[in-house]
């Protein structure tokens, strides 16, 4: 038998008939016409080889093909069911589920851990990964189902891409303690008098920072460039290098904080998924729990410009 041709609705009906042994009163019970139900009962006659039900006075009666199937067919239907129903729910306490996550390390160190601690404590059995990937491949990563959700603060722009801004961070110029340019509020002078450590993910790559820099007639003078936001704190400590941070990573560390000594657009941070997913509502959930977790805890005050 060719799979390819089985129409599950004809089960529908042959389970229909089965239980009305009509079939006027079997297409009362689908809500369609009874010649309907004559086709599909033709049709799975066919596909079946079999008459399936014998017309006896007024009654169908099921020759036993229909005797043997029906016990099949009804667990599969109700299976179907099952699985249709569960689609459209979502119980957080009973779902079996992994979702794949890329992100930096900047949102893997600090927003991750409390995603996984929140999950763990609401939805025990969902599990959480994350792996690094290219960013010309995310589109096709999340469009495969191979990535769930793609954070970064960088700005994707793609048709079937949905985005969520979860928060908004700065950056501020951290040194070690007792690093002599905190002493007073970070002028000019002293953010380009000290060597600095980059951040960037290509050797090429003009950040932000000396973008403006570059604009205000200034450069800084890189005496190391880093792929990690999290090496640089151990980095720092040992040496009088500066480097820009997002103050939300920089609280973390026994380090020196001052604000920029010029003016600098906000980090804007995104989670972006795939628009198929847009109604899915175990991603739907599991949405809503990283978005809380990082409008709550990114975008942290700065109160003073020592520490």
């Amino acid at each position: 038998m060719n799979l390819n041709r089985i129409d599950l609705n004809l089960f529908a009906v042959f389970d229909a008939i089965y239980t009305a042994g009509n079939l006027t009163k079997a297409a009362d019970i689908l809500c369609i016409t009874q010649p309907a139900v004559s086709n599909s009962l033709a049709r799975l006659r066919d596909l079946l080889n079999d008459p399936l039900f014998v017309r006896t006075g007024h009654t169908m009666s099921p020759t036993p093909v229909a005797q043997n199937l029906i016990g099949p067919a009804r667990q599969a239907l109700e299976l179907l069911r099952t699985s249709v129903l569960q689609s459209r729910e979502f119980n957080p306490e009973v779902a079996e589920k992994t979702f794949q996550f890329a992100c930096r390390d900047l949102i893997e160190a600090s927003i991750l851990p409390r995603l996984i601690a929140k999950i763990e404590a609401q939805a025990p059995a969902i599990t959480i990964t994350n792996y690094d990937i290219d960013k010309k491949q995310v589109v096709n990563a999340l469009a495969s189902g191979q990535l769930d959700f793609y954070a970064d603060s960088e700005t994707l722009t793609d048709q079937y891409l949905a985005r969520h801004k979860i928060a908004e961070d700065r950056l501020v110029v951290v040194g070690r303690p007792e690093h002599p340019a905190f002493s007073e509020p970070m002028s000019m002078e002293s953010f380009l008098t000290y060597g600095h450590i980059k951040v960037s993910q290509r050797q090429e790559q003009a950040s932000e920072v000396d973008i403006e820099l570059s604009k205000l007639g200034h450069q800084r003078r890189i005496a190391m460039q880093s792929h990690h936001f999290l090496t640089i704190p151990s980095v720092l400590v040992k040496t009088d290098l500066l480097a820009c941070l997002p103050s939300h990573l920089a609280k973390h560390y026994n380090l020196a904080v001052s604000e920029l000594p010029f003016a600098l657009q906000p980090l804007d941070y995104y989670v972006y998924w795939h628009v198929s997913a847009n109604e899915d509502p175990a991603h739907r959930w599991v949405r809503q729990q990283l978005i809380d977790i990082a409008q709550a805890f990114l975008s942290p005050p700065l109160n003073q410009h020592a520490a």
